[in-house]
């Protein structure tokens, strides 16, 4: 019987667990290893005035297609949620915008498509860029931010790419590569786009998309972590830190464990550790990938309060109000506008706090942070409305930075790994943050753990 050591209890390793058993069959035994009490990671559905409530990942792109499979493969299509007509917003020099359409990441195909976002001087340095020298991109990757503030100026990147990205990775564009956050539009440059308007339209589909771009489930994401738990039928060990690994002449010992195989699907720090004296290469990779730290303010307002008529609204990191003073949320999401599932109960609101290298408000006390995000709000949107109840969740080092030499980092440390019988890795640290991401570097190292090789990693 092959026993198999899942370390990390997140959506990857979830997932890695339930592939691991459509592979090897009911004969294999295996074992999550998940340090905090309970599963999910970055999936946490909690209870909040009687709502399922996410608190953070909230959505997963239905238009990459591993979520939307694994949602289906395990028997979920019917808790497929999509978003309502909502658009989302943007606080982009001084005032509170539609998010324009035409962009990859911000980065415009036109410059009619962020004509309301930018100032005419902005505009204008857009409209330029398509006559600026042809643009090459080297092999390797090369700094977005100055890519983009050496071609179209600073405004597009501080009014729109920054806010867009912090969303994904609580980072900006100056600390963050090309090639690894925005591969597509690199892969336009390399068949010939001459700049990178053109090859942002070269993205653009020929007739504008109805079909949504995210999906969630009924009563949470919690709902899948809950199903791959199940579907796994692994022996789950919460609140079980792993603090080494050990090889053995016939496989691995992980804590009191003896296993043929070991599957790691945790942050880069506590990769960095484990793989210390295993795959030494990959230990040290490890270690130089940077994090942002974020935290997700829930607000349960009362029934019937009035919200924007938005899904959210994304803050840049200069921005202010009329008075000046700063806003310390980097975006809000008015939940209730965006689901249509939360229908008449408590009206739901996230604020999210922390962008990489700027803890600020993070230093405060939840109490206080729910005092500064709720200031924030009402100065953002007018609502004063006293919560009947609230939750501040932490994600301390939860974001990887992409930044200069990821995919080089990567691709050291799956050479590394897999020059290591029956060792594998997965998560959000190599292929991409997204849930469709990391399904599929699970998926990749379940199949490596299993004898299939994979087409590509993490692919």
């Amino acid at each position: 019987m092959k026993t198999v050591a899942v370390v990390g209890g997140g959506i990857s390793g979830l997932t890695a667990a339930y592939r691991l058993r459509m592979l090897l069959g009911e004969d294999a035994r295996i074992v999550v290893f998940e340090a905090t009490e309970s599963l999910g990671g970055k999936l946490r559905t909690v209870e909040l005035a009687g709502e399922r409530y996410d608190v953070g990942a909230e959505a997963f792109l239905v238009r990459r297609p591993e979520a939307l499979a694994l949602v289906r493969e395990v028997g979920l299509d019917e808790s497929l949620v999509q978003p309502t007509k909502a658009r989302a917003k943007i606080h982009a020099g001084g005032s509170v915008l539609g998010l324009p359409p035409g962009t990859v990441m911000g980065v415009p195909a036109s410059a009619d498509a962020v004509a309301g976002v930018l100032s005419e001087k902005g505009r204008a340095l857009v409209e330029a860029e398509a006559s600026l020298p042809p643009l090459k991109l080297p092999a390797e990757d090369v700094p977005l931010g100055e890519l983009l503030r050496d071609r179209f100026g600073d405004e597009l990147v501080d009014r729109l790419v920054d806010p867009l990205l912090g969303g994904v990775y609580a980072g900006g564009a100056d600390g963050l590569g090309l090639r690894a956050t925005m591969p597509g539009l690199a892969s336009a440059i390399d068949r010939g786009a001459r700049s990178l308007t053109e090859g942002a339209a070269s993205l653009m589909p020929a007739s504008p998309s109805t079909a949504p771009v995210f999906g969630t489930l009924l009563g949470g994401l919690g709902t899948l972590i809950a199903r791959l738990a199940e579907l796994s039928r692994a022996e789950i060990r919460t609140g079980t830190t792993v603090t080494a690994l050990e090889r053995t002449a016939t496989g691995w010992q992980v804590d009191d464990l003896e296993a043929d195989s070991v599957l790691l699907a945790v942050p880069a720090p506590s990769a960095r550790r484990l793989l210390d004296g295993v795959a030494g290469v990959a230990s040290t990779v490890f270690a130089k990938i940077e994090l942002a730290s974020m935290a997700v303010v829930a607000l349960a307002l009362p029934p019937g309060t009035a919200l924007p008529e938005s899904s959210g609204v994304l803050i840049g990191a200069g921005e202010r109000d009329a008075a000046g003073k700063p806003f310390a949320a980097k975006a809000f999401t008015f939940s209730s506008r965006k689901w249509a599932q939360y229908g008449e109960g408590p009206v739901l609101v996230r604020g999210s706090v922390g962008r990489f290298g700027e803890p600020g408000a993070l230093h405060a006390d939840d109490d206080e942070l729910v005092r500064v995000v709720r200031d924030d709000l009402a100065r953002l949107t007018g609502v004063t409305a006293e919560p009947v109840d609230t939750l501040v969740t932490r994600w301390g080092g939860g974001l990887p930075q992409y930044g200069i030499g990821h995919l080089i980092r990567v691709e050291r440390i799956e050479r590394a790994v897999g020059g290591v019988p029956g060792l594998a890795v997965a998560g959000a640290a190599l292929h991409g943050v997204g849930i469709p991401a990391c399904i599929a570097t699970a998926d990749a190292a379940a199949r490596r753990i299993a004898g299939i090789t994979p087409t590509h990693e993490g692919s």
